[in-house]
Parts: structure tokens; sequence; C-alpha cells
């Protein structure tokens, strides 16, 4: 005879079934455990969700971001711009993310986190389009020759750029309204639209990394994963700008067997538009899965418990427990009224800042934020003009060797701080050992580096003696005194003797043969040039991999120091004061470090400029030539100071 369960009651569950036995027929489930086990699986799947959603996203706006900074150069010589506005519009970013990230941090974590990091993927992405819009508002890139760009690849037209009745019309100034009506014609002011989608990208990755932390650390267990895959993105950015670097700007609507310079050129513009769409359509699609995600999850390993109380609500004897403790949490954790938070806002500003260890380590912080930032927006133009690299081939050696780099510097840094179990002064002792590395490292990388290229009256006089001071009068010699050579165009070309002349007419040439970039000079005395510069000497490549070498080991322990350093921040501050020093850090290193480190090392890198290019209108475009040495010691002191 079949027995009821024992306890008396069919559907609570008071002992194990195992088929046979006291209990027949199995008791079912109840609803509690029901709820638990969809609840469970309902966690799971969308914590995943989540998890994979923001690796991608930090994968994208990492992407994105690196590939900003490996396209200045190109967009610097597509508008013809100095670099101190090349560096505004790089720190446009910074400007577009401070300006909502109070607003972002403190309702952001009041409402729809998921939804709100899809809203600043789309306008990231929105930010990339727009950045791409004035390739198409521009019309094809001319730049700086003395051939004409309307030559037809199969005419047998040659260029006589020495010719005595040259006339010296190209140097005069256009009047203001032919200038004005010119530059707007060639779209010289388009650089606008890069400026501000550049600010809109930054705008939109303000609500990604505070909204995405502090959804992964209330509703996940695996708050690490996104930021490793994170770590990714910068090097993948870099060389995506290598490859379009050695494209043409206007490939598929011009003819390129006509064009007459190589991505080895100064004047050479790469698709920089195309990466920027790219990027764009990435962070796009990266926002997909966040319209979908809850606004709120329990978080995992507390679903169970959370089941447990409910089952326990259902006994009649505990049914009134619950709500009790809740009113009682509610009375203890009554909300703080603004006026409450303002009033206490300034002395526990003033405390934080009487706290020594933190404002050092804000000031070391900020230091060295702003030799980073300074140094990896133009390191692509110094590994060029310093050591003769071509733009496509540095971008992609510091994606390729000093990022990762960087990178597994942090990870080191934390992995040693958690095998030996530093204290505070264990990870100051780490902290301090690694920037004095550093900085002895970069001490020995001041004395490494190539001699200037040689150019006849820019670096070196027509005899082959130093010259560094420029002048006009310095570009002209007895070859090209009756040739009444244009002293701004920039059209160099590689002599028999080694040595770069400025322009086909500076170096006296008075017939050229063939097309495009096959096209050679020459100059009297059946002596030939070839377009372009001359290849840097020998020695030059064996210099720049020590140089290399050096630079991807300070970068490894410099970072090694990073994580380190910030902790002895961290415990230095009293807990109730964490939340606010954490905000202050990030207002001060954003607003000082990441804004005037692109502009005023834009600024002085101008200064060391030896020839500039010239415009369509006539004005003043972008620098063709560096003098190498002002360049590398002007850089080397800002790092130093």
């Amino acid at each position: 005879m079949r027995t009821p369960c024992r306890g008396g009651h069919r559907g609570v569950r008071t002992q194990s079934y195992r088929g046979t036995g006291p209990c027949w027929p199995p008791p079912p489930r109840t609803a509690p455990a029901l709820i638990f086990q969809l609840t469970e699986c309902r966690v799971f799947l969308c914590s995943q969700l989540f998890l994979a959603s923001m690796a991608l996203v930090f994968f994208a706006k990492a992407f994105g971001g690196a590939y900003m900074k490996s396209s200045i150069t190109q967009i610097e010589r597509r508008f013809d711009i100095p670099s101190s506005l090349i560096g505004v519009i790089d720190g446009s970013f910074e400007m577009g993310n401070l300006l909502v990230i109070a607003f972002v941090s403190y309702f952001g974590a009041k409402l729809h986190r998921p939804r709100l990091i899809a809203i600043g993927c789309v306008i990231m992405a929105t930010g990339s389009y727009l950045i791409a819009l004035p390739h198409f508002l521009q019309g094809p890139y001319k730049y700086e020759t003395s051939v004409s760009h309307s030559i037809s690849v199969n005419s047998s037209e040659s260029a006589l750029p020495c010719h005595s009745n040259h006339s010296l019309s190209e140097d005069e100034t256009p009047d203001v309204e032919t200038r004005t009506a010119c530059e707007k014609a060639a779209g010289s002011s388009l650089w606008i639209y890069v400026f501000l989608g550049n600010m809109l990208r930054g705008i939109g990755e303000t609500p990604i990394m505070p909204l995405g932390v502090s959804y992964l650390d209330d509703f996940s267990r695996e708050e690490n994963t996104p930021f490793y895959l994170g770590i990714l993105g910068p090097m993948f950015g870099f060389m995506l700008g290598s490859y379009l670097a050695k494209i043409y700007v206007d490939i598929g609507s011009v003819d390129l067997d006509g064009v007459t310079i190589n991505y080895k050129d100064s004047r050479w513009v790469g698709a920089w538009w195309l990466g920027f769409i790219v990027t764009g359509t990435i962070i796009m699609l990266s926002s997909i899965p966040f319209w979908f995600l809850p606004k709120s999850l329990p978080k995992q390993g507390e679903e169970e418990s959370q089941s447990k109380s409910t089952e326990l609500a259902t006994v009649a004897e505990q049914g009134n427990f619950l709500p009790e403790e809740n009113q009682d949490h509610e009375e203890k954790e009554k909300p703080v009224t603004f006026q409450e938070l303002a009033k206490d806002f300034v002395p526990s500003l003033r405390r934080l800042f009487k706290n020594t260890i933190f404002t050092l380590m804000i000031l070391t912080y900020l230091v060295s934020v702003n030799g980073f930032i300074g140094m990896i927006t133009f390191k692509p133009k110094f590994l060029e003009q310093v050591y003769g690299q071509s733009a496509s081939k540095a971008i992609f050696l510091i994606g390729i060797l000093n990022l990762p780099a960087v990178a597994l510097g942090i990870i080191t840094g934390g992995f040693v701080l958690k095998r030996f179990k530093l204290g505070v002064i264990g990870a100051a002792r780490v902290a301090f050992a690694a920037s004095v590395g550093s900085l002895c490292l970069l001490s020995i990388q001041v004395f490494i580096s190539c001699d200037n290229a040689e150019v006849a009256g820019l670096t070196v006089s027509y005899q082959g003696d130093t010259q560094v001071s420029y002048n006009q009068q310095t570009l002209l010699s007895q070859c090209n005194m009756g040739c009444s050579c244009s002293m701004k165009h920039w059209d160099p070309v590689c002599a028999y003797n080694g040595m770069t002349y400025a322009s086909p007419c500076l170096a006296g040439c008075q017939t050229s043969t063939g097309t495009g970039r096959e096209m050679m000079k020459s100059p009297a005395m059946n002596m030939s040039a070839v377009l372009g510069q001359c290849p840097r000497k020998t020695d030059c490549d064996r210099i720049f991999k020590i140089y290399m070498a050096l630079s991807v080991t300070g970068s490894f322990i410099s970072a090694c120091g990073g994580t380190p350093g910030y902790i002895v921040m961290l415990r230095s501050i009293q807990p109730d004061l964490k939340a606010l020093a954490l905000g202050m850090q990030t207002l001060i290193v954003r607003t000082l470090g990441g804004i005037p480190p692109p502009i005023y090392f834009g600024a002085l890198i101008d200064r060391t400029c030896l020839k500039w290019g010239t415009k369509q209108c006539g004005g003043r475009g972008a620098c063709r030539l560096y003098d190498a040495n002002a360049f590398r010691y002007g850089e080397t002191r800002i790092l130093f100071s």
C-alpha cells in the first residue's frame, strides 16, 4: 500500500525522493523553486551577454581612440594645418567628455544603464562618421608639385622647371577677397567637422566606463573579462592606421598612375577617412545588445539566498519577518538631502587635499599623463622626422611594440602586487623603482638619433656644409640663380650626389622624362635626379633599432608602476573620501592632462619647422621638414620636466 509523504502534506518537500520509499507519488516542485531556477538561468544569460557586450564595446572604443591617434599626421596634411591646431582637434575628445561626465555619473546610476551605454555608442559612431564627412565635401587632394595635376599620363608634354622666362607670380600673395574665395572653394575650414566629430566621440564615450563598471560590479562576478579584451583595441587601431596610411586618400576617384608621390613622402595623405567609417560601424554594432538588457539584475550567487527567503516567507509564523526587516532598513538608510551634501562638500574637499600623499600622487600622475599623451600623439611624426621612417611604418611599430608593452606592464605590476602581497610601502617602492628605471632609459634615448636629412639650403649648404638657419637666400646658388625658382614650393628631388633639393627648379633641372612616380628630372651636364627625398644613411637603420628597443623597454617599465601607484593613492585616503578622490582625480587628469599636452606639444613642434608647405591659395600649410635635433631635444625636455 502506498503511503503519503511524511509530514502529512503533499507538495511539501520534507525528504529526498529516489523512486521508492515512504513518499509516493513524488512531491511536485514548489513555485519558489521553479522561480529560482528560471531567475538563475535568466541572470546567467543576461550577465554573460552583458560581459560579451562590454568586451566588444571596450574593444571598439579603444580601437577608435587608437585609430584617431594614428591618423593625426594624415589629417594635418590633408587640411594643411599646423601641429598646434591638430593638438586642439585631438584635445576636443576630452573637452566633450568633460561636458557631460558630471551629469552622466550622477544621473546615470538612477536610469537604465545599458540603454545609456547604447546611446553613448550611437553618439560615438555618429562622431566617427562626422569626422569622415569632409572627405566627401572636399575636392580631390592636390599636393604641391612642379608638375601640373591636369597633365595626362599619356601626354608627351614635359615640364621645364628651370627656365629663364619663369614667372615669379606664384610667390606673390593673392588679395584678401581672392584668397577667401579660394579657401571656401577648397574647403580649407572643413577641419571643424573633425573637431566636432571628435568632441561627439568624447561625449559618447562618457557613460561607457563608469556605468559599465558599476553594472558589472553590481550583477556579475567576472568583471575583469572585458578589460583584458579591451587591451587589444589600441593595437588593432594602430594596425588599421598603418595599413590605410599606405592607401592614397582619393583611392577609387583618381588615376593613381598620375600621382608622383608615394607613401614615404611628407606630402602623402593616406585614406584616413575610411578608418573612421570602419570604427564607427564597429561601435554602432557593439551598441545593439545593450538595447535588450534589463535595467537591473540580482547579483550572481545571490539568487539562491533570495529564493530561500521567498520560501521562508510562505511559512505562517514567519510571514511578517522580512517586511519588518525592510522597514527597519529603510529607516536606517534615510536619504541625505542635497543641502546636507553641499554643506559637507567643501570640508571634504579640504580634508582630501590636505592629504599630502594624495596631492603628490595627483601631481605625479598628472605629469606622467601629460608626457604620455603628448608623446603618443606625435610619436609617428617624431619617428618619421628624426629616424626617416615612413608614417605607415612608424604607426605600425607603435601599435605592435609600444602599446602591447604598456598593457603587459600594467598586468605585470598588478601581478607583482598580488604575488608578493605588497602593502602600501611595497607598492610605493615598486612605483618609485619603475619611475626611476623609465627615466634612466629616457635619458639614454636623448643621445640616440640620426643626423638631419641632407636638404640643400635647409639642413646643409649647397657645398655640403651644415646649414641650420633658414632664409630664402640660402635656397639660392649658382646652379639655380637664373631659374627664377619659387621659394615656397616643396617638391623634393634626390640628386646624383645623394643630396635632396627642395624642388626640381632649385636643383637646376631643365627637362623631365617619364610620367607619374617614374618621372626623372635632368639638371645641367647630363646629371639626373629622381622624385622624392634621398634615403637616410645606412647606419640610421641600426640606430633606429636601438632606439625602439629602449623605447619598448622603457614603456614596459613605466607601465609596471601604474597599478602600484594607483593602489598607494587609494590606500592612503580615508574610506569616506574615496569616491570624492576618484572623481577629483578623473576631473583633474582629464582637464589638465588630456587637453593641454597635444596643444603645447604641437606648438613647440611647429617652432622646429624648417620648411612649411604652401596651400593652393598661397597661405602657409602643413610643415614638410623639421629640424630633427631641435624636435628631439624639445620633446625630451618636456618629458623630463
